[in-house]
């Protein structure tokens, strides 16, 4: 689909890493002080969308541990549409570590704009809260 194809393009040819995972509205309540979106309600929104992936790879609970290299490239605004892409940087044992990336698409603006990016590190748990195997295959080796 060529639309598509030209509205997620960048100007310097940079595509979202991973799969989208969630894409929601800012809205005026997210705001910070100055009119600008809240940079935790990003983070939260990022935390959301990699717990979501997590927990398809994990098939089941999972809990974030860990956030590293939180960078905020450009600043978020009302109307804007967020989108959260996600990507496995790897897997171990009990945990996962996925590159979570925020990208924007603004209004009457064509191509999409990274804002965001982090690495988020979740662990797999069991019904009481414990860590467990994030394949389920590996529990019975």
């Amino acid at each position: 689909m060529a639309i598509e194809k030209e509205q997620t393009k960048m100007s310097d040819n940079t595509m979202p890493r991973g799969d989208l995972c969630t894409r929601t509205l800012a809205m005026p309540a997210d705001t910070n002080p100055s009119g600008d979106i809240f940079g935790g309600w990003l983070m939260s929104q990022m935390d959301i969308a990699g717990g979501v992936l997590a927990s398809q790879i994990a098939e089941g609970r999972v809990a974030t541990i860990a956030v590293d290299g939180m960078t905020f490239h450009r600043p978020v605004y009302v109307g804007d549409v967020v989108c959260v892409y996600g990507d496995i940087e790897r897997i171990g044992t009990t945990s996962m570590v996925l590159h979570l990336e925020s990208w924007v698409l603004r209004r009457n603006q064509s191509p999409r704009i990274k804002v965001t990016e982090a690495t988020f590190t979740f662990v797999a748990i069991d019904a009481e809260g414990r860590p467990r195997p994030v394949r389920a295959d590996e529990a019975d080796a």
